[in-house]
């Protein structure tokens, strides 16, 4: 899986493919190697430890089906009902109390007046009578219809808190965040303001290149061998300003703050609907996509492969976006004011773990309650880390290889899992960057000091407790001891291997060796820096080690699921790796194993300032003359 990282500059991120679709489009060129070696799926939930309680057998996950009574677990999460002003309303709207017929005749009594003969007392009886009668009926009236509409508006509260009782316990909180309307914040973030031209390299066959469904000039948009421009992404029509890679997904920020995705959308990974009623065709029919061909219809979703802006309903006026990540079936941005807006979902071992608690797949940008201040974001597979603005960092998404960094309950996985948590690290620690591996994560402080968490079953961590067992995980940041004495300026993870440069521009990398994920000759192994299998092979860099033969300073890394990139001061950008799909942009299928140039027509008189690397594609970025 793709790394992908980010810092308080808003710096690109990357992804890797897990999703659905992966298998549809994986080349058929994977190396044989894989399956023999160690899995990332583990034993249950690692994320989940002894003092939890062990969960009950969970129910088939859907969109859940409103509760018929009010969830009592929680009282902040449901809808007292509201007191209905039944007794206020009678006594506002009752008639004052009438005086007696003997009142009134004690008055009279006291009257200067004669008292009227037998016949006219009895008139006047009677008169009186028929009058308290009258009073009486209009009282009883007023009574009824005063009742009535009292009953009214308790039939009416009592729905509106009926309504309010039969939502899930969270929806009070989503229903918010739902609605375009938050009030914009404080500015404590700054968008990019190079605009850069684009080119991309690599598969395609998921539109992941954004190249399009038609070829152009005769060549097509998929298994492109070196950086091709692409001219979808404009620098002087659209002008990006920052990109992403996820696995086979990216999206990219405009300077005119539009959001641009395109790839695969099966779990609402590009946060707009692509719905397409064209067939497919077979992609590897045919000759080389990078030759002429007469046949223009390569058979993919136009919707998907071109790149064009998100669904902006959700979107609170007036947002500025200051940086975009990618992660395998999501992506998220960052706005000005330090608010995280996501859509897409998290995938687990067992299939979809969701976007949050309530809401399996998110199809359209949301607002996200929490964390607020936020400066940085960084994605892995199927996790997300987020730096806020007091140095605090916090993680969510699928837990099960403990990349989220703190403990998570099983049998509340997702309110617990799904929902943004702090991270740990030891007092006095202030994180300056964030990075993520596809199942392990990184924080660098101030110092260059690396802290890591996450999967170690190759020893990506560089912890050699466990490296090599399947499930081996670290719960709590561990500092990266083989980086100690050096300031560490910027950090990535593979899927199992890792990279980093230092403050003097040399380039360390530690972890998977089999596909040459590290940059290393073979003879630099020995029985005292890495782990054997049992063919005798090496299998494990235990740490990280210096690689040599760079001609310039190294000054930013990105690795993807088992390559790597490294830009050098001079703008020149290095590949090495597993090359399967063309993604080192060396034009060939055949592994690198030493960092070496990319170099074709389309960028050697590029300044080259980004690199990253999705699931079987890659994109390189210059600034825009």
């Amino acid at each position: 899986m793709p790394p992908r990282k980010a810092t308080g500059k808003a710096a690109a991120a990357t992804g890797k493919a897990s999703s659905a679709s992966a298998a549809a489009t994986v080349s058929k060129r994977k190396r044989s190697a894989e399956d023999d070696e160690p899995t990332t799926k583990n034993k249950g939930v690692n994320g989940v430890h002894d003092d939890a309680k062990p969960a009950k057998k969970a129910k088939k996950e859907t969109t859940p089906a409103p509760p018929t009574k009010a969830p009592t677990a929680k009282k902040t999460a449901t809808t007292k009902r509201a007191k209905t002003p039944v007794a206020d309303v009678d006594k506002e709207n009752s008639a004052p109390a009438a005086t007696t017929n003997g009142e009134r005749t004690k008055k009279r009594a006291k009257s200067a007046t004669p008292a009227p003969t037998v016949s006219k007392a009895k008139a006047a009886k009677s008169a009186a009578k028929k009058k308290e009668e009258a009073e009486k009926e209009e009282k009883d009236k007023k009574h009824k219809t005063d009742k009535k509409a009292a009953a009214a508006a308790d039939a009416d509260t009592m729905e509106k808190t009926k309504e309010k009782k039969d939502k899930p316990a969270t929806t009070k909180k989503e229903a918010r965040i739902a609605k375009p309307t938050e009030k914009i914040r404080a500015k404590i973030n700054d968008a990019p303001a190079q605009t850069l031209e684009i080119f991309v390299f690599g598969e395609g066959s998921a539109g992941e290149l954004g190249l399009g469904s038609a070829a152009t000039n005769g060549k097509k948009p998929v298994d492109v061998k070196r950086p091709r421009l692409n001219a979808n992404l404009d620098a002087a029509k659209v002008g990006v300003v920052q990109v992403a890679t996820g696995g086979m997904h990216a999206v990219a920020l405009t300077k005119t703050n539009k959001i641009l995705t395109w790839g695969v959308n099966d779990q609402g990974a590009l946060g707009r609907d692509t719905t397409w009623d064209g067939g497919l065709r077979d992609l590897d029919a045919g000759a080389d996509s990078d030759s002429d061909s007469d046949d223009d219809d390569s058979g993919l979703n136009p919707h998907e492969s071109t790149p064009a802006e998100i669904d902006t309903s959700g979107i609170v006026p007036g947002t500025k976006f200051v940086q975009v990540v990618a992660s395998d079936s999501a992506s998220f941005a960052l706005t000005e004011d330090g608010r995280v807006y996501g859509w897409g979902t998290f995938r687990a071992s067992d299939g979809i773990l969701g976007f949050s608690r309530y809401v399996p797949v998110q199809k359209t940008p949301i607002l996200l309650p929490e964390p607020k201040k936020v400066k940085a974001l960084a994605t892995g597979a199927n996790h997300i880390l987020a730096l806020d603005a007091n140095g605090k960092l916090f993680s969510w998404g699928c837990p099960e290889q403990n990349q989220l960094g703190r403990r998570c309950v099983q049998r509340d996985i997702k309110e617990s899992a799904l929902r943004p948590g702090g991270v740990s690290l030891k007092r006095g620690v202030h994180v300056a960057k964030i990075a993520c591996g596809s199942y392990h994560s990184f924080a660098l402080d101030q110092k260059g000091e690396v802290y890591a968490w996450g999967l170690n079953n190759f020893g990506q961590l560089n912890v050699e407790q466990g490296a090599g067992d399947t499930d081996a995980t670290v719960l709590n940041a561990t500092v990266v001891e083989g980086l100690e004495g050096h300031r560490v300026t910027d950090i990535d993870g593979g899927e199992h291997h890792s990279v980093a440069c230092t403050d003097d521009g040399k380039l360390f990398t530690w972890g998977r060796i089999d596909g040459h994920q590290l940059g290393l000759a073979s003879s630099t192994f020995t029985k005292d820096n890495a782990i054997f299998d049992e063919f005798d092979k090496p299998r494990i860099l235990k740490a990280p080690t210096l690689v040599p033969g760079l001609p310039s300073t190294v000054t930013a890394v990105n690795a993807g699921t088992d390559n790597s990139f490294a830009l050098t001061k001079d703008g020149k950008v290095y590949s090495w790796g597993f090359s399967g799909n063309y993604q080192t942009g060396q034009g060939t299928t055949d592994d690198i194993e030493a960092p070496t140039l990319i170099d074709n027509t389309a960028v050697r008189e590029k300044k080259l300032v980004y690199a990253g690397a999705g699931g079987q594609f890659s994109i390189v970025a210059s600034v825009s003359e």
